[in-house]
């Protein structure tokens, strides 16, 4: 096996093996559901996820509720007495988590992408002097990993290429609005030289790749993602190439 191919083999292994203890970690996190203690003099719950639904409860200053669940701006509690109504973002926004600090918009943001699991994105780039267009879709296997499909297209002077990948993503800090993480795949690397060049074929190697990002959340459902990555395809039994691509983008999950 070339020796480019065994040094990502390599990591590939480190990267499982270091994200095994950040997963247990943050699945037991997961396990729970957060509570919050109301600071302000009352919390009124509703019937439905809106002001148009009646208030049937209201609970009282010091008191805790149990956040069950999302849909828009309006959140499903429980209450220490069992009572489960809908509590707008407004209200919980006054409330503090167990660590006695205010629960804000951008913590409620980050707990709806933890426990999100499908995102869509794409981005565009440089393929080292070439332009790229990227689609990609990714499952969350865990807090920590998402295994990605993507597609990028490169339209070079000469020949435009076409990058089939699978990758493996580790999100260092999954709970953190300003995330890093390292990715590593597989995949297939089509050339369609141009019908001008004589002589010309298309080609269809194998190939490896490996980098770092990061994303940066904007909204519940939003995000802005770059990364730059290496990719080493192979030409030959005894030969390989090394290419650097550079891309930007945006991706959404639910």
């Amino acid at each position: 096996m070339n020796i480019q191919l065994k040094s990502f083999s390599i990591l590939l292994t480190v990267l499982i093996s270091v994200s095994s203890p950040i997963q247990a970690k943050e699945t037991d996190k997961q396990d729970e559901y957060q509570k919050v203690k109301i600071v302000e003099a009352y919390i009124e719950l509703h019937t439905g996820p809106g002001s148009g639904f009646p208030i049937f409860f209201v609970d009282q200053r010091g008191n805790k509720i149990k956040i069950l669940k999302r849909k828009t701006d309006w959140f499903q509690v429980q209450t220490d007495s069992n009572k489960i109504g809908w509590v707008s973002r407004e209200q919980l926004e006054k409330t503090l988590t167990e660590a006695g600090v205010k629960k804000s918009f951008k913590d409620i943001l980050l707990d709806d992408y933890i426990k999100s699991r499908l995102e869509f994105g794409i981005a565009a780039g440089l393929f080292e002097d070439e332009q790229s267009f990227t689609l990609r879709t990714g499952y969350k296997l865990t807090p920590n990993i998402i295994f990605e499909l993507a597609y990028t297209k490169i339209a070079g002077k000469f020949s435009s290429s076409t990058l089939y990948q699978g990758n493996f993503n580790l999100q260092l800090y999954p709970d953190s609005r300003l995330s890093p993480f390292l990715f590593i795949g597989y995949g297939k690397f089509e050339n369609v030289p141009a019908a001008s060049l004589l002589a010309a074929q298309t080609s269809t190697l194998d190939m490896a790749n490996a980098g770092i990002g990061v994303k940066f959340y904007l909204s519940d459902q939003f995000y802005f993602r770059a990364e730059a990555s290496t990719y080493v395809v192979l030409v030959g039994d005894n030969r390989s190439d090394e290419y650097s691509h550079f891309s930007a983008g945006f991706s959404f999950f639910f």
